[in-house]
């Protein structure tokens, strides 16, 4: 297996580490990707330049495959070129970005392609800035970026511990200075039926700076909705919250968690039926997976559900974004009947329970 720059749980860079490739066929790459993705990605298109959404980016992070999350450029590296495009003088590690000759449109260029997935990324010349001369020129499209305060999020399989030890805490703090709330950033994931629901219910409170809709339990292989659907991959739909614990609680969030989706039904939620609709919390340290049994427990002997609770908790070991199309759902789909009939409701009441959670309503 190929060596590559990951990301451990502490949002610190090391490697290379191997890590299996990513190879999909074109229809499942159709189903994890957006058309204007696929037209990039799989099939070496280009976007149109000053279009791409990620030109004019000047936030502190990283930027990932699109296809599959690997790391590939940082913004450390990233500079002005006036061409178009996103342009970086240097990848984040040597074998994370491939190049190969590229003579298509009767010029000869070279290609560069993310190493775990061959996707393409764009082009890199000869006419860049110091301290490289390097231009790697490249599609928004093709890009995923995450902020420098959310690094621990994109901790990939390969760095894991052991299964059993306990493993560093999900928090995106690497390098983040005391009495600095911006950087003190947690992650929670947690899964109760579909993640239009348990998104619309999050995204809202005080101290929750991103919600993302996902999957999560399963392999890379089978993360994507059509495969997800079939009950068989051993993906929950579920959502990764990025929270200020100085502003909102792991404790708040599952008690909000709780009300938002039913914890009593097993691998369900209404009519939404199959082990994709479960209840679970996927705990990313040991001290998480205490905190999360110590909520459960306590909510299983309040008398304040008619029936058991049987919310699993789960190691997380991967989160996999969804497809675009599912971020952000409700709120861009207000008047879809699933929205306004399960998602809007649900929200609404977790609102009016918890309405010192609200930004709107905190002092």
């Amino acid at each position: 297996m190929p060596g590559f720059k990951l990301f451990n749980r502490r949002g610190e860079l090391v490697g290379p580490i191997e890590a299996p490739r990513v190879e999909l066929s074109d229809a499942e790459w159709r189903q994890r990707l957006t058309p204007d993705q696929f037209r990039i990605l799989r099939a070496h298109g280009t976007e149109r330049p000053f279009c791409g959404t990620l030109l004019d980016n000047k936030t502190a992070g990283v930027y990932c495959c699109a296809g599959c999350g690997l790391p590939l450029f940082s913004s450390r590296s990233k500079f002005h070129s006036g061409t178009g495009w996103p342009s970086f003088f240097e990848a984040i590690g040597p074998g994370n970005v491939a190049e190969r000759r590229d003579i298509s449109h009767g010029m000869v260029r070279v290609e560069i392609l993310c190493a775990r997935c061959d996707g393409h990324l764009g082009h890199v010349f000869p006419d860049g800035p110091p301290p490289t001369g390097l231009r790697y020129c490249l599609n928004s499209e093709s890009l995923q970026f995450t902020a420098e305060t959310g690094l621990a999020a994109l901790a990939d399989p390969a760095t894991d511990p052991p299964a059993g030890s306990a493993g560093p805490s999900a928090a995106a703090d690497a390098g983040s200075e005391e009495g600095d709330e911006t950087l003190a950033l947690e992650i929670a994931v947690l899964a109760g039926g579909c993640f239009w629901c348990t998104e619309a219910a999050f995204e809202q409170l005080a101290g929750v700076l991103d919600v993302e809709s996902g999957y999560c339990g399963g392999t890379p292989e089978t993360a994507n909705y059509k495969a997800v659907c079939s009950g068989t991959t051993g993906h929950a739909e579920a959502i990764r919250i990025r929270y200020n614990p100085l502003q909102i609680t792991f404790e708040q969030l599952l008690e909000v968690f709780l009300d938002a989706h039913d914890p009593t039904q097993k691998n369900r939620q209404g009519n939404d039926v199959g082990p994709q609709y479960r209840s679970a919390i996927f705990y990313s340290s040991a001290d998480q997976r205490e905190r999360a049994a110590r909520v459960l427990e306590q909510a299983g002997r309040s008398g304040r559900f008619p029936r058991p609770v049987v919310t699993t908790l789960e190691p997380l070991t991967h989160f996999h974004l969804a497809e675009a199309y599912h971020q952000d759902y409700a709120r861009n789909n207000p008047d879809q009947p699933y929205i306004m009939y399960h998602a809007v409701p649900k929200a609404c009441e977790v609102r009016k329970k918890y309405p010192r959670l609200f930004t709107d309503d905190r002092r």
